[in-house]
């Protein structure tokens, strides 16, 4: 497990959250009396489905906030706290500490190409990934940008930040701190290098501006299916993000 490394900071969105890989409250049935087999009622009955389904969500479109980040060059300084920075180096180095720290134990790797298609500079929603170190690349050096905050994974479900986050549950098992929009942050990867996420960096992406990029992937053969936690920022805390290079 990855421990919080500091103080707990949320300010103004410390409010209840919930692990957004779990079902929506929106996916459970209404039921309609009275409606018999008479086709008004029927109507009437998907109507009130529809409402009560966007009542669920909580937040309207004309609430929801747009955070412009700026995105900074991914450099292993700067990168330092969400991951690391691979760039090339000669023929023959041995392996040292600026190579990239894998953690491929739990699970078989996945090593494959993903093509990935008109992914603007906007989101929000951000995942990651409990038991793998997640390695991200553009193969042909695209420029591309990736979404991130620090791991947030905690022990068990016991306690709360003094802004009052609690711990929630991830269908994976694990427990974890809601991600604070305000310590969210943009990198730009430029050129020939790859990015290795530590354990349990959230992470939003990749987004790029061309039509559509590959990339490399290394992580486990079923990280997408079992350990896949995801937050949305929209409908949690009312915050999309637009990424400004």
């Amino acid at each position: 497990m990855i421990h919080l490394g500091r103080p707990c900071i949320l300010g103004r969105f410390g409010r209840s959250r919930r692990d957004a890989s779990a079902p929506s409250p929106s996916t459970h049935l209404l039921h309609c009396g009275g409606g018999g087999s008479d086709s008004g009622g029927a109507v009437l009955c998907a109507k009130a489905a529809v409402r009560s389904a966007h009542a669920m969500e909580g937040v309207k479109e004309e609430e929801v906030r747009v955070v412009t980040l700026r995105a900074v060059e991914a450099t292993s300084e700067s990168f330092a706290p969400f991951g690391q920075v691979i760039a090339a180096s000669p023929d023959g180095d041995e392996f040292a500490p600026h190579g990239a720290q894998l953690d491929l134990s739990r699970g078989i790797p996945r090593f494959y190409i993903m093509r990935l298609k008109n992914r603007p500079l906007k989101f929000w929603r951000i995942t990651h990934h409990a038991s793998v170190t997640q390695c991200l690349g553009s193969i042909g050096g695209e420029d591309w940008y990736l979404g991130v905050a620090k791991p947030s994974i905690v022990d068990g479900a016991h306690g709360q930040c003094s802004d009052g986050r609690k711990p929630v549950q991830a269908r994976a098992g694990h427990y974890y701190l809601p991600p604070d929009p305000a310590e969210v942050k943009v990198f730009r990867v430029s050129g020939s290098k790859f990015l290795k996420l530590h354990i349990g960096t959230w992470h939003a992406g990749p987004q790029f501006k061309a039509d559509a990029v590959d990339f490399y992937n290394l992580e486990l053969s079923n990280t997408n299916i079992v350990d896949h936690t995801t937050h949305d920022f929209k409908k949690d805390d009312a915050v999309t993000f637009v990424i400004k290079d």
